[in-house]
């Protein structure tokens, strides 16, 4: 089922001169639905390149480095009261 290298080509080319054709007309795409799609897909990319970002200030930051980390604190050796007749 592999498709032949010259009809590949004839389809990039077709693709290609389809896409030209929009870019000199102004008119990217056909429908409300098609920008509809773009800017969700422009928001999830800019989404992540944000997070990434956050990722990467956060890894890279010294002041966070030089502070030591919080130490929790245990009770230790709290007797139970109700066990005791």
């Amino acid at each position: 089922m592999a498709v032949p290298a010259e009809d590949l080509r004839q389809e990039l080319e077709a693709t290609a001169q389809e896409v030209l054709g929009r870019l000199r007309s102004h008119q990217l795409f056909q429908s409300g639905w098609d920008t509809a799609a773009f800017v969700v897909f422009l928001t999830f990319v800019g989404t992540v390149l944000f997070l990434l970002l956050l990722v990467v200030v956060h890894c890279c930051c010294c002041c966070c480095c030089d502070r030591p980390a919080p130490q929790k604190h245990r009770a230790k050796g709290v007797d139970n009261l109700a066990l005791e007749p």
